[in-house]
Protein backbone atom coordinates (compact mmCIF):
# COMPACT_ATOMS: atom_id res chain seq x y z
CA UNK A 1 0.00 0.00 0.00
CA UNK A 2 1.24 3.24 -0.57
CA UNK A 3 0.61 4.99 3.09
CA UNK A 4 -0.11 3.22 6.10
CA UNK A 5 -3.45 4.01 7.24
CA UNK A 6 -4.09 6.21 4.15
CA UNK A 7 -7.94 5.74 2.98
CA UNK A 8 -8.19 7.44 -0.23
CA UNK A 9 -7.02 5.38 -3.22
CA UNK A 10 -5.02 7.36 -6.09
CA UNK A 11 -6.71 7.71 -8.86
CA UNK A 12 -6.47 5.02 -11.94
CA UNK A 13 -6.76 5.41 -15.53
CA UNK A 14 -8.21 8.70 -15.50
CA UNK A 15 -10.40 7.41 -13.06
CA UNK A 16 -11.56 9.57 -9.85
CA UNK A 17 -9.93 9.29 -6.56
CA UNK A 18 -11.22 6.16 -4.67
CA UNK A 19 -12.64 6.86 -0.66
CA UNK A 20 -13.35 4.78 2.18
CA UNK A 21 -16.16 5.94 3.68
CA UNK A 22 -16.71 4.65 7.31
CA UNK A 23 -20.73 4.69 8.00
CA UNK A 24 -22.45 5.35 11.45
CA UNK A 25 -26.23 4.88 11.66
CA UNK A 26 -27.65 6.57 14.46
CA UNK A 27 -30.96 5.63 15.95
CA UNK A 28 -32.52 7.30 19.65
CA UNK A 29 -28.67 8.22 19.83
CA UNK A 30 -27.27 4.75 19.71
CA UNK A 31 -25.30 3.19 17.06
CA UNK A 32 -26.91 0.81 14.86
CA UNK A 33 -27.10 -1.37 11.90
CA UNK A 34 -30.80 -2.33 10.26
CA UNK A 35 -30.70 -5.47 8.43
CA UNK A 36 -32.22 -4.87 4.78
CA UNK A 37 -33.58 -1.25 6.40
CA UNK A 38 -36.02 -3.24 8.95
CA UNK A 39 -36.41 -0.97 11.85
CA UNK A 40 -37.54 -4.26 13.48
CA UNK A 41 -34.25 -5.76 13.19
CA UNK A 42 -31.76 -3.39 14.74
CA UNK A 43 -28.75 -4.20 15.90
CA UNK A 44 -26.88 -1.31 18.74
CA UNK A 45 -22.79 -1.52 18.89
CA UNK A 46 -23.02 1.63 21.51
CA UNK A 47 -24.29 4.76 22.96
CA UNK A 48 -21.24 6.97 21.69
CA UNK A 49 -21.51 8.09 18.08
CA UNK A 50 -18.70 10.96 18.79
CA UNK A 51 -16.39 7.65 19.78
CA UNK A 52 -17.14 6.18 16.67
CA UNK A 53 -16.28 9.03 14.37
CA UNK A 54 -12.96 9.55 16.66
CA UNK A 55 -12.08 6.55 16.43
CA UNK A 56 -12.60 6.18 12.88
CA UNK A 57 -10.59 9.52 12.11
CA UNK A 58 -7.42 8.38 14.95
CA UNK A 59 -7.61 5.25 12.46
CA UNK A 60 -6.80 7.33 9.17
CA UNK A 61 -10.39 8.16 7.61
CA UNK A 62 -10.86 11.43 5.83
CA UNK A 63 -14.71 11.35 4.90
CA UNK A 64 -17.68 9.78 7.43
CA UNK A 65 -21.07 8.73 6.35
CA UNK A 66 -23.48 9.61 9.22
CA UNK A 67 -27.68 8.54 8.84
CA UNK A 68 -30.18 9.91 10.98
CA UNK A 69 -32.54 6.75 11.21
CA UNK A 70 -34.86 8.44 13.31
CA UNK A 71 -35.49 11.49 10.64
CA UNK A 72 -35.33 9.01 8.05
CA UNK A 73 -38.59 7.39 9.21
CA UNK A 74 -39.98 10.56 10.91
CA UNK A 75 -38.51 13.68 9.36
CA UNK A 76 -36.55 16.20 10.29
CA UNK A 77 -33.10 16.05 10.81
CA UNK A 78 -31.90 15.28 14.80
CA UNK A 79 -27.87 14.93 14.68
CA UNK A 80 -27.10 18.65 13.98
CA UNK A 81 -25.63 18.60 17.64
CA UNK A 82 -23.52 15.70 17.03
CA UNK A 83 -22.55 16.99 13.36
CA UNK A 84 -20.92 20.17 15.14
CA UNK A 85 -19.20 17.92 17.42
CA UNK A 86 -17.41 15.74 14.99
CA UNK A 87 -16.43 19.22 12.91
CA UNK A 88 -15.26 20.29 16.45
CA UNK A 89 -13.50 17.03 17.51
CA UNK A 90 -12.02 15.47 14.31
CA UNK A 91 -10.61 16.64 10.88
CA UNK A 92 -13.67 14.30 9.23
CA UNK A 93 -15.41 15.60 6.15
CA UNK A 94 -19.10 14.06 6.76
CA UNK A 95 -21.68 13.04 4.18
CA UNK A 96 -24.99 13.23 5.68
CA UNK A 97 -28.31 12.31 5.77
CA UNK A 98 -31.95 11.32 6.81
CA UNK A 99 -35.49 13.03 6.42
CA UNK A 100 -33.89 15.86 4.28
CA UNK A 101 -37.38 17.28 2.51
CA UNK A 102 -36.88 20.57 1.55
CA UNK A 103 -34.29 23.08 0.72
CA UNK A 104 -33.47 24.90 3.55
CA UNK A 105 -32.76 21.14 5.30
CA UNK A 106 -29.82 20.69 2.67
CA UNK A 107 -28.67 24.91 3.47
CA UNK A 108 -28.99 23.77 7.52
CA UNK A 109 -26.90 20.96 7.36
CA UNK A 110 -24.35 22.44 4.98
CA UNK A 111 -24.65 25.37 7.54
CA UNK A 112 -24.13 23.12 10.76
CA UNK A 113 -20.39 21.09 8.78
CA UNK A 114 -22.05 19.01 6.50
CA UNK A 115 -19.58 18.66 3.67
CA UNK A 116 -22.29 17.09 1.61
CA UNK A 117 -25.53 16.23 2.10
CA UNK A 118 -27.08 12.81 1.32
CA UNK A 119 -30.79 13.04 -0.54
CA UNK A 120 -32.54 9.64 -0.48
CA UNK A 121 -36.52 9.43 -0.85
CA UNK A 122 -36.97 12.62 -2.15
CA UNK A 123 -34.72 12.22 -4.67
CA UNK A 124 -36.96 9.35 -6.01
CA UNK A 125 -40.44 11.45 -5.25
CA UNK A 126 -39.05 15.00 -6.58
CA UNK A 127 -36.04 14.93 -8.97
CA UNK A 128 -37.01 18.11 -10.09
CA UNK A 129 -36.46 20.07 -6.66
CA UNK A 130 -33.26 17.78 -6.17
CA UNK A 131 -31.37 18.98 -9.64
CA UNK A 132 -32.64 22.53 -8.65
CA UNK A 133 -30.60 22.64 -5.06
CA UNK A 134 -27.75 20.64 -6.94
CA UNK A 135 -27.69 23.60 -9.15
CA UNK A 136 -27.92 26.03 -6.40
CA UNK A 137 -25.66 24.47 -3.80
CA UNK A 138 -23.16 22.59 -6.31
CA UNK A 139 -22.13 19.12 -7.40
CA UNK A 140 -20.11 18.97 -4.77
CA UNK A 141 -22.91 19.73 -2.60
CA UNK A 142 -25.13 16.62 -2.96
CA UNK A 143 -24.81 13.03 -2.82
CA UNK A 144 -28.20 10.60 -4.21
CA UNK A 145 -28.63 7.73 -2.46
CA UNK A 146 -30.54 5.08 -4.04
CA UNK A 147 -31.79 2.28 -2.72
CA UNK A 148 -32.89 -0.40 -5.50
CA UNK A 149 -34.05 -3.98 -5.88
CA UNK A 150 -34.19 -6.14 -9.16
CA UNK A 151 -37.61 -7.35 -9.80
CA UNK A 152 -38.96 -10.74 -11.69
CA UNK A 153 -38.19 -9.04 -15.10
CA UNK A 154 -34.45 -8.10 -14.48
CA UNK A 155 -35.52 -4.07 -14.02
CA UNK A 156 -33.83 -2.36 -11.42
CA UNK A 157 -36.44 -0.74 -9.24
CA UNK A 158 -36.84 2.13 -6.76
CA UNK A 159 -38.60 0.86 -3.95
CA UNK A 160 -40.15 3.97 -1.34
CA UNK A 161 -41.68 5.01 1.69
CA UNK A 162 -39.61 2.48 3.80
CA UNK A 163 -39.67 -0.57 0.46
CA UNK A 164 -43.40 -0.61 0.78
CA UNK A 165 -43.62 1.14 -2.63
CA UNK A 166 -42.45 0.99 -5.58
CA UNK A 167 -41.51 4.39 -7.99
CA UNK A 168 -42.81 4.05 -11.49
CA UNK A 169 -39.56 5.15 -12.77
CA UNK A 170 -36.85 2.83 -13.17
CA UNK A 171 -33.65 2.93 -11.67
CA UNK A 172 -32.35 3.36 -15.18
CA UNK A 173 -34.53 6.08 -15.98
CA UNK A 174 -33.72 7.96 -12.89
CA UNK A 175 -30.47 7.76 -13.19
CA UNK A 176 -30.22 9.73 -16.79
CA UNK A 177 -32.11 12.68 -15.26
CA UNK A 178 -29.85 12.62 -12.85
CA UNK A 179 -26.52 12.37 -15.44
CA UNK A 180 -27.88 14.73 -17.47
CA UNK A 181 -28.75 17.39 -14.38
CA UNK A 182 -24.94 17.84 -13.02
CA UNK A 183 -25.24 14.91 -10.64
CA UNK A 184 -21.83 14.27 -9.41
CA UNK A 185 -21.80 11.86 -6.67
CA UNK A 186 -24.34 8.52 -6.37
CA UNK A 187 -24.24 6.26 -3.63
CA UNK A 188 -26.71 3.20 -4.78
CA UNK A 189 -27.24 0.12 -2.87
CA UNK A 190 -28.53 -3.44 -3.73
CA UNK A 191 -31.50 -3.78 -0.62
CA UNK A 192 -31.14 -7.52 -1.33
CA UNK A 193 -27.28 -7.12 -0.05
CA UNK A 194 -28.23 -4.36 2.70
CA UNK A 195 -26.85 -5.39 5.89
CA UNK A 196 -26.21 -9.22 4.83
CA UNK A 197 -22.67 -9.66 4.82
CA UNK A 198 -23.09 -11.13 1.73
CA UNK A 199 -20.64 -8.98 -0.92
CA UNK A 200 -21.65 -5.97 -2.78
CA UNK A 201 -23.80 -6.41 -6.15
CA UNK A 202 -20.44 -5.94 -8.63
CA UNK A 203 -22.42 -6.12 -11.60
CA UNK A 204 -25.00 -3.80 -11.04
CA UNK A 205 -21.99 -1.18 -10.25
CA UNK A 206 -19.94 -2.05 -13.24
CA UNK A 207 -23.56 -2.02 -15.58
CA UNK A 208 -23.88 1.95 -13.76
CA UNK A 209 -20.31 2.88 -14.55
CA UNK A 210 -20.99 1.85 -18.26
CA UNK A 211 -24.09 3.87 -18.69
CA UNK A 212 -23.22 6.89 -16.80
CA UNK A 213 -18.85 7.17 -16.46
CA UNK A 214 -19.58 11.00 -15.24
CA UNK A 215 -21.15 9.75 -11.93
CA UNK A 216 -19.08 9.29 -8.75
CA UNK A 217 -20.52 5.78 -7.60
CA UNK A 218 -20.08 4.76 -4.10
CA UNK A 219 -20.72 0.93 -3.30
CA UNK A 220 -23.25 -0.07 -0.33
CA UNK A 221 -24.98 -3.16 1.07
CA UNK A 222 -22.62 -6.19 1.66
CA UNK A 223 -19.13 -4.87 2.08
CA UNK A 224 -17.23 -7.31 4.55
CA UNK A 225 -13.85 -7.24 3.68
CA UNK A 226 -10.83 -6.27 1.64
CA UNK A 227 -11.56 -8.02 -1.54
CA UNK A 228 -14.97 -6.55 -1.38
CA UNK A 229 -13.12 -3.04 -1.20
CA UNK A 230 -11.04 -3.98 -4.22
CA UNK A 231 -13.91 -5.34 -6.48
CA UNK A 232 -15.93 -1.97 -5.97
CA UNK A 233 -12.77 -0.07 -6.93
CA UNK A 234 -11.84 -2.03 -9.73
CA UNK A 235 -15.64 -1.77 -11.08
CA UNK A 236 -15.17 1.81 -11.73
CA UNK A 237 -16.05 3.04 -8.03
CA UNK A 238 -15.25 6.08 -6.63
CA UNK A 239 -16.08 4.97 -2.93
CA UNK A 240 -17.42 2.59 -0.88
CA UNK A 241 -19.29 2.53 2.01
CA UNK A 242 -18.26 0.06 5.22
CA UNK A 243 -21.04 -0.38 8.21
CA UNK A 244 -21.62 -3.38 9.50
CA UNK A 245 -18.21 -5.27 8.56
CA UNK A 246 -16.54 -2.00 10.73
CA UNK A 247 -18.88 -2.25 13.34
CA UNK A 248 -18.03 -6.53 13.56
CA UNK A 249 -14.77 -6.32 13.59
CA UNK A 250 -14.51 -8.21 10.26
CA UNK A 251 -13.05 -5.25 8.56
CA UNK A 252 -10.57 -2.45 9.69
CA UNK A 253 -9.66 0.88 8.35
CA UNK A 254 -6.17 0.70 8.11
CA UNK A 255 -6.98 -3.15 6.16
CA UNK A 256 -9.03 -0.99 3.14
CA UNK A 257 -5.26 -0.42 2.19
CA UNK A 258 -3.60 -3.20 3.72
CA UNK A 259 -3.92 -5.54 0.56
Amino acid sequence: CRRAFALEFPAVEGRMRFTVYPAIDVREGRVVRLRQGDYAEETRYGDDPLAFARRYADAGATWLHLVDLDAAKAGGYTLRPLLRDIAAATSLQVQTGGGVRTRDDVAALLDAGATRVVIGSLAVRDPASVLAWIGEFGSESITVALDTRRDTDGVWRLPVHGWTETASETLDDLLRRYAVGGLRHLLCTDIARDGMLTGPNIALYRDIRAAHPGLGLQASGGMRDVADVIDARNAGCAGAVLGKALLEGRLSLPEALQC
